[in-house]
């Protein structure tokens, strides 16, 4: 399990490099910085990946919990820049991966 946690993790950095990658060649062809939004970084995966991003664009007629709560949430995060997401969840896939060192030492009895 650890293994794969820390695969996710280098997956979603790397998607976090090349995302920040195509966002600084832009920038410095538009002499202005441009960041790519999670939706639209998302919708160039492909037909599938387009039609989740717009099913989670549209404002969800569920329980009450579910479109107060969740739906801003969602369109929030679908706003914030793509690199800073990867990261984060580079980040949180390789802290759930994390093998901590023992505490007494490496050549304890």
């Amino acid at each position: 399990m650890r293994f794969l946690l820390r695969f996710a993790s280098f997956l979603a950095l790397v998607a976090a490099v090349l995302v920040a990658s195509v966002d600084a060649i832009q920038s410095v062809s538009a002499s202005q910085p441009v960041l790519t939004p999670l939706s639209t970084a998302l919708a160039a995966g492909g037909s599938s990946t387009q039609s989740l991003v717009e099913a989670l664009e549209r404002p969800h007629a569920g329980g009450a919990l579910w479109g107060a709560f969740w739906d801003p949430v969602i369109r929030w995060t679908l706003q914030q820049p793509a690199f800073a997401f990867f990261l984060l969840i580079a980040l949180v896939l390789w802290m759930m991966g994390y093998k901590r060192p023992p505490v007494a030492g490496r050549f304890s009895a």
